[in-house]
């Protein structure tokens, strides 16, 4: 989340830890419960040549039991992960490059909304992965299968995101004077409902980072490319 400006939204940011061996686990969740080790229904697979290297991180409590943006309640029991573009219910294979440790994830949320991560896995990832003591990974993604053409679809650009609506409100109107399409998107976050200030409707991620770079330049703020995504079914 960006702009750093009065009413903004903090980073959601790798998880604490572990307590010691017999302690509770990140977030107090009971220790030696199993995770998950299916991703979900797998859809076909597609080919693709998408690889994507980068940092990961991941998030347990308080995320845990609330709402993810594809509308499934998050288990960080689960195999699953948050990514800003690819499709939900895409499944990518994630190798943690210092140890060559290796977990299937299906994507159910977007995110993480910090420049450098790449992707943000639940704990039952994380911990295959062998990364939740460090917290964050330098990791490569390959995709296994994807429910249509990680490609297609609309991308737009996050230059905020505000506790305030009026503050909200006010820059999604400065950024619809000068680019033509902007939107407040609530997010129901463990820290309250946030309003996220999106720029744009691309028909490619590649027209979406282009004007993330002319936002960063001309606005000053942080941007970040999201798949725009219609909204969940409750």
């Amino acid at each position: 989340m960006v702009l750093a400006a009065p009413g903004c939204a903090p980073h959601r940011t790798a998880a604490p830890a572990p307590a010691p061996s017999g302690g509770p686990t990140p977030g107090g969740a009971p220790p030696g419960r199993p995770p998950s080790r299916a991703p979900g229904p797998a859809p076909a697979p597609v080919p693709s040549n998408y690889v994507e290297e980068g940092i990961a991180s991941w998030y347990g409590v308080p995320y845990h039991g609330r709402r993810a943006a594809n509308g499934e309640i998050y288990d960080m029991y689960k195999l699953t992960a948050a990514h800003r573009t690819l499709p939900f219910d895409t499944v990518v294979r994630v190798t943690n490059r210092k140890n060559g440790k290796q977990v299937d994830v299906r994507i159910t949320d977007r995110g993480p909304f910090v420049e450098g991560r790449i992707i943000d896995l639940s704990l039952a990832a994380a911990r295959e992965l062998d990364m939740v003591g460090m917290g964050i990974a330098p990791v490569r993604l390959v995709l296994v299968s994807s429910p249509g053409n990680p490609a297609a679809g609309f991308f737009t650009v996050q230059v905020g995101a505000f506790l305030s609506r009026e503050n909200a409100e006010r820059l999604r109107r400065q950024m619809q004077e000068r680019y033509s399409f902007a939107v407040i998107q609530e997010y129901d976050s463990p820290q309250g409902l946030f309003y996220r200030v999106r720029v744009g409707k691309l028909a490619s991620e590649d027209a979406a980072k282009a004007l993330g770079e002319q936002l960063r330049e001309k606005e000053h703020v942080q941007p970040f490319v999201v798949r725009l995504d219609a909204p969940p079914a409750r």
